[in-house]
């Protein structure tokens, strides 16, 4: 069965992008969500073998999101997504849980790599 991806960023382009990869490379998209507390809700309710995870949204930020799921669930498997620039953040996200980061513009190895290696 193919491992199912639950796809957050504000961006419509962006969670486009990432779902035509995904897709591509055999994965399912169990969802999207545009900000952190949609994500949270989608997470809850999909309950996906992993998430790719912008830093920067309206509401409820990636880092704050990221918590909020791993609170709930220890085991979840969260790929933050940050633009070049943010090793801080990144940082801190590593921290709080995320397994890996992406950086944007996404490269599609890179992606399938984090992936696959946070999912194996």
């Amino acid at each position: 069965m193919a491992k199912s991806v639950l796809i957050v960023d504000d961006a419509v382009f962006m969670r486009m992008k990432l779902k035509d990869i995904l897709e591509k490379n055999g994965y399912e998209v169990a969802g999207e969500a545009q900000n952190g507390q949609e994500a949270f809700e989608k997470y809850q309710a999909t309950k996906p073998d992993l998430v790719t995870m912008d830093i920067t949204m309206p509401e409820v930020d990636g880092l704050e999101a990221l918590k909020m799921i791993k609170d709930s669930d220890a085991n979840a498997k969260v790929v933050m997504c940050s633009a070049m620039g943010q090793q801080g953040m990144v940082m801190d996200a590593i921290r709080a849980g995320a397994v890996d980061f992406i950086v944007k513009p996404f490269d599609t190895e890179r992606v399938i790599q984090a992936i696959d290696k946070a999912l194996s």
